[in-house]
């Protein structure tokens, strides 16, 4: 019976990936409001997409090194092109992705059915 509830459980969301640029916010947005309406603390592991939900739980892997982040999705962006998410200072620095300002990443999350 446990097997059936896990198929189940499996087919309700589906993993999605997607790789591409990711670049991280600059100092001067930490307190401004986010597009959810929440501030801005770049001590916290968010990120910016252009069309995941808020509240979306997004697994972002830096190719460079292999290093991932979880991080919820509580802004809209990137707006520079060719770019698929922008992270928080702290989350870009989990991955080491501080030092380059832009990076190649992988990012994977479950979108619901």
């Amino acid at each position: 019976m446990l097997l059936s509830i896990l198929i189940i459980a499996s087919s309700c969301s589906q993993k999605v990936s997607q790789t591409g640029k990711a670049s991280y916010y600059a100092k001067k947005f930490n307190g401004r409001k986010t597009a959810s309406g929440k501030k801005f603390r770049s001590y916290k592991r968010t990120a910016a997409h252009k069309t995941l939900p808020f509240g979306t739980k997004v697994k972002v892997t830096n190719l460079r090194n292999g290093k991932s982040v979880r991080v919820k999705i509580n802004d809209r962006g990137p707006f520079v092109a060719g770019r698929i998410i922008d992270l928080s200072r702290k989350a870009a620095r989990r991955i080491d992705m501080v030092n380059e300002g832009v990076g190649n990443v992988k990012i994977e999350y479950k979108r619901k059915k």
